[in-house]
């Protein structure tokens, strides 16, 4: 996360009938990875950013009843010198992935209607807003009229 004002989704195309643009947050499988490394070369690979200080803030089952697959959840700093490749994802794996930087109320006002649909994302944003880490902006109170 950049600062206070701004986190770094993506787009990304998924494989659907619709072929559906999500705005996510950077994520990838752990390939026989431990977690940290997972997200060091995920974030590289579809950002361009060589993080600095990553922290692990929690873990989550999306769906226990039916999914096994656990999630961890990080953060990290960037700025522009860490930027060391293109991004954008592995062509051969599929993946098109634009990236988009959106101030924290527009985030949160994209969750609130559904253009952010993406539960990892819509987790880890609450988190960071709720633990302080982004601050929550002054509208935020009047998002909850309109959902």
């Amino acid at each position: 996360m950049k600062n206070s004002r701004s986190q770094r989704p993506r787009r990304r195309g998924t494989p659907t009938a619709a072929l559906l643009a999500l705005l996510l947050l950077c994520a990838g499988l752990l390939d026989g990875n431990d977690p940290l490394a997972a997200m060091r070369r995920e974030a590289i690979e579809e950002t361009g950013y060589a993080v600095k200080s990553p922290r692990k803030v929690f873990e989550a089952y999306m769906s226990p009843g039916s999914v096994t697959e656990k999630l961890h959840f990080f953060v990290a700093e960037y700025e522009p010198r860490m930027k060391i490749g293109s991004g954008g994802g592995i062509a051969d794996e599929g993946e098109d992935i634009e990236i988009v930087e959106l101030p924290v109320a527009d985030a949160l006002a994209m969750t609130a209607d559904g253009r952010i649909a993406d539960g990892k994302t819509i987790m880890l944003l609450q988190w960071a807003v709720l633990s302080g880490l982004l601050a929550r902006p002054a509208a935020t109170s009047q998002l909850r009229a309109g959902g």
